[in-house]
């Protein structure tokens, strides 16, 4: 944060998502619709896994685990894109703009290594069943959670540490709703040339390389499940589908926002909506509606509050 009292800019001003005032209007609606959706649903995986003794398992575990994450990605940097689109002025102090960075790079990183152990929970599932309680163990679920958060942070914390003692002397405007890592840097008043390629290899390189590694290794599983029952291959190919869908969802934005050379603005912005709003909505839909015993638990938990409600009156 020292970086901040060499600067001479000590705010910076967002242009928004569009100048039209019913564009804003419109989209205000749609957002806090998709981001209360968001809270809402991922809140309901927390609660469901931690209250149906049913889902007790490593993979629910894990699950619940990336819907907290969601559930902070999605508080990050939507409220005050939310609150934005009413005013006239979009305007962020360089605390709250690095504030903003530091999280969501936290949370993407560890999201990144929660979704490889999810693929690593499968892999053992189906191809190593005999062995898959003494290898996803409740001690080595909670480790893999630990190391996430620590490797999200780690993450972060490497991304920002050459950035926050860069000068910046204007302008101090970014064409976005939120602070972003490649747009900040290109405002800084010096030549941050091998610094844009360190965070492109640091980001970039990485979601990519993360990103094919878990497509080939559901490859893998897929066809490891053409040896298992009609009925269990049914059953596992439908939780694995959901997990290839999501991770779609989580990496291709982000490959775009650091691999792509010349990025349209308007649909770097969509692209970056889709991350902030949508997928954290769509993640506990896609879990939920592809998951029988998701959506067993689920009424469960709704019988469980009824009840209860009764039970008061």
């Amino acid at each position: 944060m020292s970086g901040a009292n060499q600067s001479v800019v000590s705010e910076f001003v967002f242009l928004g998502l569009s100048n039209s005032w019913e564009i804003q209007l419109l989209l205000f609606c749609f957002s806090c619709l998709f981001y209360v959706s968001s809270m809402m649903g991922n809140l309901l995986i927390v609660v469901t896994v931690s209250s149906d003794p049913y889902l007790h398992s490593p993979m629910y575990f894990l699950l619940a685990n990336l819907s907290i994450t969601d559930l902070t990605f999605c508080s990050i940097a939507a409220p005050k894109m939310i609150c934005d689109l009413l005013r006239k002025q979009k305007v962020i102090s360089f605390g709250g703009c690095i504030a903003q960075i530091f999280f969501s790079h936290a949370v993407g990183g560890t999201e990144m290594v929660l979704l490889i152990a999810m693929s690593y929970d499968r892999y053992v599932a189906i191809c190593k069943p005999l062995h898959y309680l003494s290898l996803m163990s409740p001690q080595t679920c909670i480790l893999i959670v630990v190391v996430a958060w620590i490797i999200g942070l780690t993450h972060s914390l490497a991304q920002l540490a050459f950035v926050v003692s860069l000068p910046f002397c204007g302008p101090n405007v970014l064409d976005s709703f939120y602070c972003d890592l490649p747009r900040l840097i290109r405002l800084a008043c010096t030549d941050t040339y091998n610094l844009e390629f360190m965070i492109t290899a640091n980001s970039g390189f990485i979601s990519l390389g993360a990103f094919f590694l878990l497509i080939l290794s559901y490859i893998f599983i897929l066809a490891t499940l053409q040896q298992h029952s009609s009925g269990g291959s049914s059953k596992a190919l439908s939780t694995l589908t959901a997990h290839i869908i999501v991770v779609v969802l989580f990496f291709v934005p982000l490959i775009f926002f650091y691999m792509w050379p010349s990025p349209s603005t308007h649909l770097d912005k969509f692209l970056a909506m889709f991350d902030a709003v949508l997928t954290p909505f769509l993640n506990p839909i896609i879990y939920t509606l592809r998951n029988r015993e998701m959506k067993m638990a689920v009424r469960r938990v709704f019988c469980q509050l009824i009840s209860f409600r009764k039970i008061n009156k």
